[in-house]
């Protein structure tokens, strides 16, 4: 191979856009089934070049205890939805509600750079294995973009054009027992 063409493949293979980076995705995106977890969604660039000015996710069934992390310019905003059945929620408390969707606007986030929305939440009992899809609205100066597909049966997630993020349950660890 000679130095141009050594040189032209390398420029390709670096410039080339990786499986994932063109998405949205939360890492880590595998957490304790009925554990408290922390994630964080990434931005990895704007719409068609335009700015990111707002990010609204919402949130699976069975999630509770959502907090979103805070973020210095960027003011945010919580919708709430009923849970299906009250649950227990420690010293004497019942949770009758739990976070639908978080909005963060601001920025405004250039297409140039990436951040992270971080959210801290109570994952579903189960089952292990079980996928959980956040989607997601990404708003920018000029346009939006909707992660919100979901792959239908044999499909994969990086073969769509806008997948949601995801989270997997995993089986949570054992307790020790007395």
């Amino acid at each position: 191979m000679t130095p141009i063409i050594r040189i032209a493949a390398l420029t390709a293979a670096l410039t080339a856009p990786a499986v994932g980076q063109a998405h949205i995705v939360a890492e880590p995106n595998e957490g304790p089934a009925g554990g408290y977890f922390r994630t964080a969604f990434r931005i990895p660039h704007g719409c068609a070049g335009s700015a990111t000015i707002a990010v609204t996710i919402t949130l699976p069934p069975g999630t509770l205890a959502v907090k979103p992390q805070a973020k210095p310019g960027w003011a945010i905003t919580l919708t709430k939805r009923p849970v299906d059945l009250p649950v227990p929620g420690g010293h004497g408390t019942t949770i009758t509600e739990t976070v639908d969707t978080v909005t963060w606007r601001g920025g405004p986030l250039p297409n140039e750079h990436f951040d992270e929305f971080g959210l801290s939440l109570k994952l579903p009992a189960g089952p292990a294995g079980a996928t959980l899809w956040f989607a997601t609205v990404q708003q920018c100066e000029r346009g939006e973009s909707r992660w919100v597909e979901i792959p239908a049966e044999g499909q994969k997630w990086g073969d769509l054009k806008a997948p949601a993020p995801f989270v997997r349950l995993r089986a949570a660890p054992a307790t020790h027992q007395h």
